[in-house]
């Protein structure tokens, strides 16, 4: 049995979940999600939680087993609480800041860079950070992890003097110069 995929999901209050067949919605006080689940994988909902079973013990069964109960945890916790991608902004020069709900970064290239928002996530740069500092807000976890990683991608860190774009718990590892100062 999968450790994860047996593990009960405890639906909070003002969540509600609606089972279709294989279709699962959502309902929070952020908003609400829906996802279409492999017919084979089962999802009950039973006095306020949420049980996955499955019906055989072959392989792909069991991997869709605890998938699918992860992919629901995050259904329940983004629609009661949200997820947050923080990301730094290393470089003189550097900068982003929020204009109409769209990300604008300044990354030292001849143009700016205009990222949009989406109906389920939200920028936001704070304003003691000067610039260097951009918070991604979601529902979705998938949704905010991909544009996180399409922000970072403008302007990846550099080995070198650590310039670029980088997750707020990222670790960049510096390489030495040219000059090699070990001599």
């Amino acid at each position: 049995m999968s450790r994860v995929g047996r593990k009960p999901i405890t639906v909070p209050g003002g969540v509600t979940v609606t089972i279709n067949g294989s279709e699962v919605t959502v309902k929070g006080k952020k908003g609400e999600l829906t996802r279409r689940f492999h017919p084979d994988i089962e999802v009950k909902l039973e006095d306020g939680t949420l049980n996955v079973t499955r019906p055989t013990d072959q392989r792909n069964h069991r991997a869709l087993h605890g998938l699918t109960r992860a992919l629901l945890n995050n259904m329940v916790v983004g629609v009661s609480e949200g997820f947050t991608r923080v990301l730094d902004i290393e470089g003189v020069g550097y900068r982003a800041e929020v204009a109409g709900g769209n990300l604008v970064l300044n990354l030292g290239y001849s143009h700016d860079i205009r990222i949009p928002s989406t109906k389920t996530l939200s920028f936001t740069v704070p304003a003691d950070s000067k610039g260097r500092q951009i918070i991604i807000n979601g529902i979705d976890k998938e949704e905010v992890g991909e544009m996180a990683a399409y922000v970072r991608k403008q302007r990846p860190p550099e080995p070198y003097l650590g310039k670029g774009i980088r997750y707020q718990d990222e670790v960049i590892r510096r390489k030495e110069g040219k000059t090699g100062k070990g001599k």
